[in-house]
């Protein structure tokens, strides 16, 4: 049975990102704060925003850039980093949008794949972004600086043309821009969001959460992740509020910027929620301005949200959704208390669900486990320029199959109870298994390996590999994880080692992951 949401659909207007959010002017808000960095407190206007995107817009069309062609944005949040996205579509051109912690092997991947043709970022990322650059085959004007950098345009550059911008081309069905996902399995891919995509979930959303001019966002969560971008950068901006940035979390920065600029929503990932339920700190600053805290990029447990919601006199709520959905495609809204902070709410409005049983493919009703599948105007065109993986993930009637598992009550609130897909989700990151696998078998001294999720301590799932050696081989278990951390982001760290004399596979040749998972001990 498909299952809609039980709010009326919203009229999705055939417009670009960018007439959607700027066309209309400000109103009484042309002057008032869009950005502040949380940091030094320096803030842009509306009204400055809007010039800062004609002018970027202007200046990267003098320099080539039009229709089609990709930008890459290798940056951590700052009020920048959105006059930058916003003047890359105003140019009638494409963000792909970098994760800030990559390497230059990771870095040089999506810039090939996705095809960039300049890459903007900061100075102290120069030296992976020169590297990575060379590796995509870019050349080192192709590489323009946010700061100020000795033998790169910077942004300041960009803003001082007197060009005039280019005529706005791009159409609702247009490429808007390119995150990279892992999906169900497997290394990133580029995910093809249209304009209409990022206008849809924009409006998708307004019916369930609280936003007003009045209101001040905190962004920590990464702008370079979709749920970052739509949800706060782009959120704020569409409801004429002000969105406070920072460029990392760190704690106590991060309850100084709240209680300093008296923010009163916080959207944050679970790993932020222990934090602000257990660590003494939180005690030291004012944070009776928070009004809401919305969790997702990964399970909320309940008795830890209630927790944080009891310590600081606020709502916690949880969402879910998937770079592939433009994110969101649930959430419990902010004016039902009663909803189960175990689930992630109702399907937003233009939204159609239905569960299917992963065995045996038929569709199950309330009450049952089934695989989550979802459409509608959010979800994504399919993969770039990988048709294969589009098919897997597509269904010929436009469902996007999640790989998480769900269940739904008669009223139409669905909780994720399991996971289809092999992805580890370590504080909110994707962690490809099959990515750590290929890593690890480029050791000489590795044979054969296997990486799943297990749980720590503290209840945070993170990659385990297990490791068969080289005959006479010796390894140790830091050593291994040295020769990944080397290699790749922080996030995908392997955390956990093992060492067996085979991994266990099925007559196929495919890891049977789940007699993995059944060997003790799994984690430290």
């Amino acid at each position: 049975m498909t299952i809609r949401s039980p709010y009326p659909d919203v009229e999705i207007p055939e417009v670009s990102l960018f007439e959607f959010l700027f066309a209309d002017g400000f109103g009484d808000r042309t002057d008032a704060p869009a950005l502040i960095d949380g940091g030094s407190g320096a803030s842009i206007s509306f009204a400055q925003l809007h010039g800062m995107v004609v002018k970027i817009a202007a200046a990267l069309a003098e320099r080539g850039i039009g229709a089609g062609d990709v930008v890459a944005l290798f940056a951590p949040n700052t009020p920048y980093w959105v006059a930058v996205f916003h003047g890359v579509l105003r140019a009638n051109a494409i963000v792909t949008s970098a994760n800030s912690l990559y390497t230059p092997g990771e870095l040089a991947h999506q810039l090939a794949d996705s095809g960039a043709k300049l890459l903007i970022t900061i100075a102290p990322f120069l030296d992976r972004a020169v590297a990575a650059a060379e590796q995509a085959g870019l050349t080192g004007d192709a590489i323009i600086t946010m700061d100020k950098a000795e033998g790169h345009p910077a942004l300041a550059d960009l803003l001082a043309t007197t060009a005039e911008p280019p005529a706005l081309t791009v159409t609702a069905t247009d490429t808007a821009v390119l995150p990279y996902s892992s999906g169900t399995t497997g290394k990133a891919k580029g995910v093809v969001l249209t304009h209409r995509n990022l206008v849809a979930n924009l409006l998708q959303i307004q019916p369930l959460i609280q936003v007003s001019p009045e209101t001040k966002i905190l962004a920590v969560l990464p702008f370079f992740h979709i749920y970052g971008m739509t949800v706060m950068m782009n959120q704020g901006v569409h409801g004429r509020s002000t969105v406070i940035t920072m460029p990392k979390f760190d704690l106590v920065e991060f309850l100084r910027v709240i209680s300093t600029h008296r923010i009163q929503r916080v959207y944050i990932a679970p790993p932020v929620a222990v934090a602000l339920a257990k660590h003494q700190v939180v005690d030291s600053y004012d944070l009776s301005c928070i009004e809401v805290i919305v969790s997702g990029a990964a399970p909320l447990d309940a008795e830890l949200g209630r927790a944080v919601a009891r310590r600081l006199g606020c709502r916690v709520l949880q969402g879910y959704g998937m770079t592939e959905m433009s994110p969101v495609s649930h959430c419990i809204p902010d004016d039902r208390p009663d909803i189960d902070l175990n689930s992630v709410g109702f399907a937003l409005p233009n939204m159609e669900c239905k569960l299917v049983d992963p065995g045996t493919g038929k569709e199950v009703g309330p009450g049952e486990r089934g695989e989550l599948c979802c459409r509608g105007p959010n979800i994504m065109t399919g993969y770039l320029n990988n048709p294969e993986a589009t098919a897997a993930t597509l269904d010929a009637d436009g469902f996007l199959h999640t790989g998480d598992v769900a269940t739904v009550t008669d009223d139409g609130v669905f909780t994720i109870v399991d996971r289809v897909k092999e992805l580890i989700k370590y504080k909110g990151y994707q962690v490809p298994p099959a990515e750590l696998e290929a890593l690890l078998l480029t050791h000489e001294k590795i044979a054969d390996a296997a990486v799943i999720g297990v749980h720590d301590a503290e209840g945070e799932e993170v990659p385990k590999a297990f490791v068969v050696l080289q005959p006479g081989a010796a390894l140790t278990e830091d050593e291994v994880m040295a020769f990944v951390a080397e290699r790749i982001a922080p996030h995908k760290k392997v955390r956990v080692v093992e060492f067996i004399d085979a991994v266990p596979k099925s007559a196929s040749g495919k890891i049977l992951r789940k007699d993995l998972r059944a060997r003790e001990p799994q984690a430290t």
